[in-house]
């Protein structure tokens, strides 16, 4: 019989990994149900009056450009009730603007895709990867506490054969689900935004930034399934896994925090391993610390500094990678029984 088969088999038979299956079926299913319950096709009176809105937001835009202009040209004088003037007129000029106001920012209870699709995304992910970790752990620590694998190598010698393909079964098993459940879930909140709310922009910024959110949150719930599946190797158990994780949350990300920040420790959150994970998954995170400015100087630019996704998947994968390699290590040279 086909060893990956096999592993295959024994994954889908396992009660915790059907329950968090179940689970993500009925996280999907009430957040559908309660999108379509908050929503409605908007009228077209409601579409004119929204349209009239943002027309005059971008009037407002328009109006408070030209008065920069005059004011630095001097045709204007400035008084104390004038507000805020930049030295540079380009930062109010709406041809400029990243973004201009559309008529889906005043719609009230309709659901408008291309606003909420990444909120949504995020969801999933995080699901993911709460998922393929639990599954990962808890796949090779019943085996192992069990003594579900002594009898495997019973049938199939060659410890690091039988522990590779576990683990590659499992990165391919979630893999495919991660993939199939995103695609039935972004397709299903894209049907309700053409039926029961409105589609809004769909260009192809919005199509590639959803695509690399989605790119990088892919990879990020296999690393996560390779990490549970190494630390409960490494500690034989899957409660190894919780508890390591409870551990750091609590005894770092927590702890740790606090005490670098009474002693004001420079760029501390440059050693925190959440802010990896934020980085990677946004693209890019950006962070204070006014020990880059003069005393007295108030905000400058050498007081930011950030973490992007290029070193925050090095970060991740020298993390994921140490943890299995040692699980190997450790797996190849103990003694099972």
């Amino acid at each position: 019989m086909n060893l990956v088969r096999a592993e295959v088999e024994r994954l889908a038979a396992r009660r915790f990994v059907q329950l968090m299956v179940l689970l993500l079926a009925v996280a999907f299913a009430v957040t559908t149900a309660t999108t379509l319950i908050g929503s409605h096709r908007p009228t077209a009176s409601e579409m004119s009056a929204a349209q009239e809105q943002a027309a005059q937001a971008v009037a407002v835009l328009e109006a408070e450009h030209t008065r920069c202009l005059r004011v630095r040209a001097g045709e204007i004088p400035i008084t104390e009730d004038a507000g805020y003037v930049p030295a540079d007129c380009a930062e109010v000029d709406p041809a400029r603007m990243e973004r201009l106001p559309l008529a889906t920012d005043y719609l009230t209870s309709v659901f408008i895709f291309s606003q909420e699709a990444r909120g949504l995304l995020y969801f999933l992910i995080a699901f993911l990867v709460l998922f393929g970790f639990l599954v990962g752990a808890s796949y090779i620590g019943a085996d192992l506490n069990s003594g579900g694998v002594v009898n495997l190598l019973l049938w199939r010698p060659g410890r690091l054969t039988v522990l590779g393909t576990k683990l590659g079964t499992l990165v391919g098993v979630v893999a495919a689900l991660a993939v199939l459940a995103s695609a039935l879930y972004l397709g299903t909140f894209w049907t309700i935004g053409q039926t029961a709310g409105v589609p809004g922009p769909l260009d192809g910024q919005f199509w590639g930034g959803l695509g690399a959110i989605y790119g990088r949150g892919l990879v990020l719930v296999l690393l996560s399934t390779a990490l549970g599946f190494g630390i409960a190797t490494l500690g034989r158990h899957t409660s190894a896994a919780l508890g390591a994780v409870a551990a750091y949350a609590v005894v770092w990300e927590m702890g740790g925090r606090l005490v670098l920040q009474i002693l004001d420790v420079a760029r501390a959150d440059l050693l925190m391993l959440s802010n990896y994970l934020g980085a990677w998954l946004s693209g890019r995170l950006e962070f204070w610390d006014d020990r880059g400015c003069p005393p007295g100087s108030g905000v400058c630019d050498g007081g930011v500094y950030a973490i992007t996704w290029g070193p925050a998947l090095l970060v991740l994968l020298a993390l994921t990678g140490a943890v299995t390699g040692s699980a190997f290590v450790a797996f190849r040279r103990r003694d099972l029984v």
